[in-house]
């Protein structure tokens, strides 16, 4: 076991017995205890020291053995729609990877011609193909699918040209992969699970309803001044690189797969990921051009809110036939169960800790002691401000699930006690966990394409500071700005 797991396994029960036994929130003892499970949660997630989604769903147990909550309230969280709505995408994601649509959509961009031999072109296609993809599937997933199309692009290039301490065209693109993945994941409320947290609780403690499309532009806010700020950064750090701008070789990208057209299969999974996004985009249109009060928008918000237009999507894969005769049809249950059931349960915990936080108290009292420290009163966007760089920098040591359980709940109570809007806070922090960029264990990208041994801790760290920096500015200026200039939060 390594050092930080050995050394999280034994302080977060001691954290946890020192808390529970000194002192302090006299006046609710709920909120004492809970404090008590908070911390070695908290230790235990930063550290890893059993595996977090395992972590996640002790919080209820802990939660009802201590007196916390009842049981039934304890779990409720797990079944929440938000948790209904990721279920869903992932088996439409999983369909997507069983018959290879994002693989095909992946190839069919990159074998352009127009894009094929030039280098700058293909950092574009790539980093722009991994954030589109990663609107829609997990960014863990479009960079494990896109990295062996990242090596196959270059194997074209020599490999003498890869030096340790330079920035080489294969160190640049897989950078590029890893970060594109990340950022896109701010564009849909399904890219990035601390999206979804956020609009849970906005929605449980604010009274607050966050619609698909509205998300969406909000998102793109962010997404795409920070895509065209990073391709222009890496296109900087490839200037060095002498011949910079072809690839002699051809790229090797003519698959049978790829040359042919759409299988039934693909067809059927198409059909049902767009029954899905129009289910989940049309009504925020229909509110945005006639408003909130819209009879249809309400019809709609009734009937097919996200969650149900999301497991209506994941039903689908199951009716729509490949071979009726076989009893062949889109997705079968083996493959659909192999969706990442651990996000799920990591949300679920998530949730039930966040709730308790302000059922107990507990967050007003976070809150009311972070106010006192900043003199009895804060600007909304320095909160906002404080929220996003607590959010991208915490999240460099852990999950960024995690970090957003662990921060939105506080940041709500922050914002309560000093009389501000949380949306502005509360949306920047959700984006920022999203955005670290310095370490491999910030995210599971930046692992993937540092485990390839192309790139080296000191080149993601100097590339990962200055993103996280452009990152930071971008999200506050957006969400604390520019979305509540145009109405839109």
């Amino acid at each position: 076991m390594e050092l930080r797991k050995r050394i999280g396994f034994f302080l977060g029960p001691l954290l946890f017995f020192v808390i529970y036994f000194a002192p302090l929130l006299p006046q609710s003892p709920k909120a004492h205890r809970l404090l008590a499970v908070f911390l070695l949660v908290v230790v235990w997630w930063i550290t890893e020291c059993i595996p977090i989604p395992i972590t996640a769903l002790l919080i209820p147990v802990f939660i009802t053995a201590f007196q916390i909550a009842p049981v039934k309230e304890a779990f409720a969280p797990f079944s929440n729609p938000i948790i209904m709505l990721f279920l869903g995408s992932f088996i439409l994601a999983r369909a997507m990877s069983v018959h290879s649509l994002d693989q095909k959509l992946a190839y069919s961009i990159l074998s352009m011609k127009s894009i094929a031999h030039k280098k700058i072109r293909i950092l574009f296609a790539l980093g722009l193909t991994a954030t589109f993809l990663s609107m829609w599937i997990s960014n863990t997933a479009t960079t494990a699918m896109m990295f062996p199309i990242a090596l196959g692009i270059l194997d074209s290039v020599d490999s003498e040209k890869r030096k340790k301490d330079t920035f080489s065209f294969s160190v640049v693109l897989l950078l590029t992969l890893a970060y594109s993945a990340s950022v896109g994941g701010v564009g849909t409320p399904i890219g990035s699970p601390p999206n979804l947290i956020a609009i849970g609780m906005l929605e449980k403690l604010a009274g607050y309803r966050i619609t698909f499309f509205q998300w969406m532009m909000t998102g793109f806010l962010v997404l795409v001044p920070m895509f065209l700020v990073l391709f222009c950064f890496m296109k900087f750090k490839l200037k060095g690189e002498k011949k910079s701008g072809d690839l002699a070789p051809p790229l090797p990208f003519k698959e049978k797969k790829v040359e042919r057209g759409l299988t039934k299969a693909q067809k059927n999974v198409l059909t049902a990921f767009s029954v899905t996004v129009f289910l989940w985009i049309f009504p925020g249109f229909i509110s945005l051009v006639w408003g909130r009060e819209a009879p249809l928008f309400l019809w709609l918000k009734e009937h097919f809110p996200e969650s149900v237009a999301a497991l209506i999507g994941a039903g689908l894969l199951f009716l729509l036939p490949v071979n009726l005769r076989r009893g062949q049809f889109t997705l079968s249950l083996k493959e659909a169960l192999k969706v990442d059931w651990g996000t799920l349960l990591l949300f679920g915990g998530g949730l039930s800790l966040g709730f308790q936080m302000f059922e107990t108290g507990l967050a007003d009292a976070i809150g009311n002691f972070v106010i006192s420290l900043a003199g009895g009163s804060a600007s909304l966007a320095v909160i906002t401000l404080l929220s996003i760089i607590l959010s991208v920098y915490l999240t460099e040591v852990t999950s960024n699930t995690a970090s957003a359980s662990m921060i939105i709940p506080i940041i709500f109570a922050i914002s309560n006690k000093a009389l501000i809007n949380p949306l502005p806070p509360v949306l920047g922090s959700a984006i920022g966990c999203s955005f670290a960029f310095m370490l491999p264990v910030a995210t599971p990208p930046n692992a993937i394409i540092y485990g390839s041994r192309l790139i080296h801790l000191p080149h993601m760290i100097k590339c990962g500071f200055w993103l996280n920096i452009f990152g930071i500015l971008i999200i506050w200026v957006a969400v604390g700005f520019i979305a509540p200039l145009l109405g839109l939060i």
